[in-house]
């Protein structure tokens, strides 16, 4: 059985915990760039006893347009990454795409994050499942726009196969048409009866697929988180950016950085009294 809640360094993530706030830019712009969101979340973290978890991405593979902004690389985006767990202290995350970069990312991150397109690479869910299990990290598994949510069984138990219960599922939205994202919040509890924590990705979730770029609709990420933290998800997974406008990837998915704060309340608040109603009756 997955373990639940999954203990990611500091933090736990599941079944009676506060939420898991998983947050940082798309991708690695500059390294001053990073550590100034990084800053910012562990004051958060701090001043307000938030179970936050750094992310950002060290190369987007998976852009649409051969022009886009990738990133750094792996090398200098773990670089850049070790230098924010080794100042501000928050646990690490992110994306991967090849078997091969699971050995280096599982040394420097405590979750590494199974991309939506790759969620059924058995090679990829085996590679991070094994690296992860080696380090005490956890497994991060976004539900593909393709899948339904029952089907996201069959990636938890590849996991324990390969070694590793500790497992995180990721609603962020279903393929509806062309252009356009649902979510349907019964994909919540559905995953979370597999024993695992589910988060929910509050800004890919407002994407508008095609073009050369991709579209989003930002205003639209706190009724979307909102309705997620009320319905029961366990932790929400925010980009976010200091002038989102300018951001080199999703910027208009992101959240404006001085904009989190007042959204996290929101949703912290919300969770209390998602748990309460989760409570048993006496």
């Amino acid at each position: 059985m997955p373990v639940n809640p999954v203990p990611v360094q500091q933090w736990k993530c599941g079944a009676g915990q506060p939420l898991l706030l998983i947050a940082g830019p798309c991708v690695i712009e500059s390294e001053p760039l990073v550590m100034q969101i990084a800053e910012r979340l562990a004051e958060l973290s701090s001043t307000l006893s938030l179970q936050i978890v750094f992310k950002a991405s060290f190369d987007k593979a998976n852009r649409t347009s051969v022009d886009s902004f990738r990133g750094p690389g792996l090398a200098k985006g773990l670089e850049i990454l070790a230098k924010v767990r080794e100042k501000f202290g928050l646990p690490l995350t992110t994306d991967i795409h090849e078997p091969q970069q699971a050995a280096p990312v599982a040394e420097v991150c405590q979750i590494l994050q199974i991309p939506a397109f790759l969620a059924r690479q058995t090679d990829l869910v085996e590679a991070v499942a094994e690296q992860t299990a080696r380090r005490g990290g956890v497994v991060n598994v976004k539900k593909p726009q393709f899948v339904a949510p029952e089907d996201m069984v069959h990636v938890v138990r590849k996991c324990e196969a390969f070694g590793n219960p500790r497992v995180l599922l990721t609603e962020r939205g279903t393929m509806f048409g062309y252009g356009r994202l649902i979510n349907d919040m019964r994909s919540i509890p559905v995953m979370q009866s597999f024993g695992t924590p589910v988060i929910f990705d509050a800004t890919h979730s407002v994407q508008m697929p095609g073009g050369a770029t991709t579209g989003g609709k930002r205003e639209m990420v706190p009724f979307l988180a909102r309705a997620a933290v009320a319905s029961g998800c366990d932790g929400v997974f925010f980009e976010t950016h200091p002038d989102p406008d300018r951001a080199l990837s999703d910027g208009p998915n992101m959240v404006p950085l001085n904009e989190l704060p007042r959204l996290i309340d929101q949703l912290v608040r919300l969770r209390t009294l998602a748990l309460e109603f989760a409570r048993p009756a006496e």
